[in-house]
């Protein structure tokens, strides 16, 4: 299991290091996408802002082109030229025609200015102070014409832009640069009025090279820019530039504002220059969305699959090698019960031809030739009986050795309950028990037979001790039939003296002796501690009775 589990964790490991690789790789693909996105769609932005500028910059030079120069300076010099300006449908905010007046014709100007029905025909400075010879230039750039005509824009008739501090620069580099000039942004109309740029381009007189004036247009800057588009990838801002730290940028009404500029190293915005007026104007592009977060949204979604696919994965992969490897036990399992049946059928054999080896021996001893059948009978039947008591006693604890003072019970020796015990509660191996159950039987048989020297029973002690240390402990054991004598005490029968001088001792590979004392009969048995527990044969036991474990 903990290879395994090394194994799961090591694909686990794996697949995670796959899938993260796969999400940076998507991240990094996904950026570029977004980034190449917005780059085309601001490209396309620009190119319509430029489409747009050059229609406005196109309308101007063409209506420089179908002006005639008056022969005098009228106030009416642009309605050849209002149906023109109109058809081109553009969202100019004021058109204005700025004749440049010579100053003996001043009163001429101003008197074409009041029969048009201006509200102040007066010529006068642009911001609407009176004229002085010390400000006097010959000529003098006059507003005449204005379209459309109302309330506001007929107030700046009559005005003189020469020393307008953003006009006056532009109708100076029209008149130098014979081309359209735009304006900074400015103002348009009236104080706080919408932000715009003028365009202005110099009129020439009829075959002369000479500037009569000026023709103006005026456009809000917003609908310049095409901003507020709100489906759009980005939102746009001009560069002021009047200061270039500073953005002109549409609010959500429309209106030009002037904004810091914004820098973001992580997101920077994007730049795109556009022409118009005979000058360049920078567009800023800010991204709405940050343009790693779509890029950060898939990356973390391949990233979710890749962990579910591996996890799925992991999972299929340790269920299948879960079931393979219980399978493998189950089946190493089947074949240990059946290695260990075997083991159990062999030894079971094994102790059982001992046992029949023990009974034939018992029967050839006890039925030898010549023997009274009553008696033998009795005797082999004892005998078979206590043969049977052992192998009950070890059955019952699965052939793991008895108690040695099981083996004294009443139901294995005629009249155990006579018999005094004395020695510790040890156990016996499966082939010293037996060995030992035919001893006790054969020395009981006979001291119950025996007639004491008072007339009853004999009392018999038995005592039994282990000395020394291990591995060399010694076992001994006395028996010890009092009231007895060698002229009381049946003789012990031929089997009888075969099972106490040789078949036990050497059975547990020791020695015994037997003799009478003055008022006892004694059996002392010695041997080694080892072959009467028998320990290798307790560990082959306990290996055929023990579960088979499971790997």
């Amino acid at each position: 299991m903990l290879r395994l589990g090394f194994i799961i964790g090591l694909m686990a490991i794996i697949g995670v290091l796959v899938s993260g690789l796969a999400a940076f790789k998507v991240y990094e693909q996904e950026l570029s996408l977004d980034r190449i996105a917005l780059a085309r769609a601001v490209d396309t932005h620009a190119a319509l802002v430029q489409e747009r500028l050059s229609e406005r910059e196109l309308l101007t030079r063409v209506a420089v082109g179908l002006f005639r120069t008056p022969s005098i300076n009228k106030a009416n010099a642009l309605q050849p030229l209002r149906s023109s300006i109109y058809a081109f449908k553009t969202d100019f905010v004021v058109a204005g025609w700025i004749a440049r007046v010579p100053v003996s014709q001043l009163g001429q100007a101003q008197a074409e200015l009041k029969a048009a029905g201006y509200p102040n025909p007066t010529v006068r400075n642009f911001n609407d102070t009176p004229l002085t010879s010390a400000t006097l230039r010959d000529p003098e750039s006059v507003l005449m014409d204005v379209e459309p005509k109302n309330d506001e824009t007929k107030l700046f008739v009559g005005r003189v832009f020469d020393d307008q501090p953003i006009i006056g620069p532009v109708l100076t580099r029209a008149a130098e640069e014979g081309k359209p000039i735009s304006s900074d942004p400015l103002e348009l109309v009236r104080n706080g009025g919408p932000m715009g740029i003028v365009l202005a381009a110099a009129v020439k007189g009829d075959g002369s090279d000479t500037v009569a004036g000026f023709l103006t247009i005026s456009y809000r800057l917003a609908p310049l820019m095409l901003a507020n588009d709100e489906l759009s990838l980005f939102s746009v801002a001009l560069r002021d530039p009047r200061d270039a730290s500073n953005n002109l940028s549409a609010d959500t009404n429309g209106n030009i504002v002037s904004v810091p500029l914004q820098l973001d190293a992580e997101n920077p915005p994007l730049l795109r220059v556009v022409s118009f007026g005979s000058r360049d104007w920078t567009l800023i592009y800010y991204a709405k969305l940050h343009v790693g977060a779509h890029a950060q949204e898939v990356a973390a979604i391949v990233l979710a699959i890749g962990a579910a696919l591996t996890t799925i994965l992991c999972g299929l992969f340790g269920y299948v090698s879960y079931n393979n490897i219980r399978l493998s036990r189950e089946i190493e399992t089947r074949i240990g019960f059946e290695r260990r049946l075997t083991a159990v059928i062999d030894e079971l054999n094994h102790r059982v031809k001992n046992i029949l080896a023990v009974i034939q021996s018992i029967v050839t001893r006890t039925m030898r030739h010549g023997a009274d059948i009553d008696v033998a009978r009795e005797l082999l039947i004892g005998r078979i009986h206590a043969m049977s008591h052992v192998v009950s006693l070890l059955s019952e604890s699965q052939w793991q050795g008895v108690k040695l003072k099981g083996l004294f019970e009443s139901r294995a020796i005629p009249h155990g309950e006579r018999i005094v015990l004395n020695g510790p509660d040890i156990t016996i191996s499966a082939r010293a028990a037996q060995s030992l159950s035919l001893l006790f039987f054969e020395l009981a048989s006979h001291a119950d037979e025996g007639l004491s020297l008072v007339g009853k029973h004999p009392h018999v002690v038995v005592e039994w001790s282990v000395a020394g240390e291990r591995p060399d402990t010694i076992f001994h054991f006395r028996w010890e039939e009092f009231n007895t004598s060698a002229a009381t005490r049946r003789p012990d029968s031929d089997f009888g003296i075969v099972l106490l001088d040789r078949v036990a001792p050497e059975a547990l590979g020791g020695t015994a002796k037997r003799y009478f004392t003055d008022v006892s009969y004694v059996y002392e048995l010695t041997a080694p501690m080892e072959t009467v527990i028998d320990e290798n044969e307790l560990d082959r036991t306990n290996r055929l009775s023990a579960p088979v474990k499971k790997r």
